[in-house]
């Protein structure tokens, strides 16, 4: 699990609960099953307009995503190019052959067998640019969906708000009935903004982040993959994939 996405979760609602119970509150008048339904599902049904079925089937995929640690160890996927690199200098290129059945990356598996098969280098960069920019589009889409939920959460609030106000205004001969009316009424808006600004944009920036760490390990594998292509030195192609090493893993 991925410990800041469920520390940030933890510390931002927590601090929401605690500050409300410090000014007198209590927290069963923030948790209405009216409010909640209308803000959550609301949303969903505003969400769902724009995407597909589908996709939200998808969101247990990406909130995995979100919550869990993967680490992509750049620097070792370095160690292994420039290994196959060596190979392929001493053995030519059908030498890499051997590595095939080790490698459990299926984008450097395709890249490296495209290699074996003798694929042309501008062919096999058009072949793995092609294949970055559908995942790119796959990881877009979720990562718009989210974007979206984080959008229509608090104008979700704000309807169930107008609606819980417009209650209460019909209640105008019991000022005691009315009062306590407009303060439920404010519980929606709560609801819409803290789901948007605590759940849907924060998991969204997550999917972002995980998305560009995936996409620089793929560019990583292209490079490495079409400098072994094009008969570069294993010294040459260490130095040029050094780059998309984060500095904290160089040092």
């Amino acid at each position: 699990m991925d410990i800041a996405t469920i520390g940030g979760l933890v510390i931002g609602i927590g601090a929401i609960l605690t500050a409300y119970t410090m000014e007198g509150g209590h927290l069963s008048a923030i948790f209405q099953v009216p409010a909640m339904l209308l803000v959550i599902f609301g949303t969903l049904g505003a969400a769902t307009i724009t995407t597909s079925i589908s996709n939200l089937r998808n969101i247990p995929n990406l909130l995995k995503i979100a919550f869990s640690r993967k680490e992509l160890d750049n620097q070792g996927l370095v160690d292994e190019i420039v290994s196959m690199a060596e190979t392929a200098r001493k053995e030519g290129i059908l030498g890499m052959e051997k590595y095939l059945k080790k490698i459990d990356r299926p984008f450097l598996h395709k890249a490296v067998q495209l290699v074996v098969d003798g694929t042309e280098v501008t062919v096999l960069r058009g072949i793995l640019e092609r294949d970055i920019d559908n995942l790119t589009e796959r990881h877009r889409v979720g990562i718009m969906l989210f974007q979206k939920l984080g959008g229509f959460s608090p104008t979700l609030g704000i309807i169930g708000t107008v609606l819980g106000l417009i209650h209460a205004l019909s209640n105008t001969g019991n000022a005691g009935k009315m009062a306590t009316s407009i303060a439920a009424a404010f519980i929606a808006t709560l609801w819409g903004v803290a789901l948007a600004n605590l759940v849907y944009l924060p998991i969204c920036d997550k999917l972002k982040r995980r998305h560009e760490d995936e996409v620089q390990s793929l560019n990583l594998i292209m490079e490495g993959v079409l400098g072994i292509q094009s008969g570069d030195n294993p010294r040459i192609i260490r130095t040029k994939l050094t780059s998309f090493v984060t500095p904290e893993i160089k040092t």
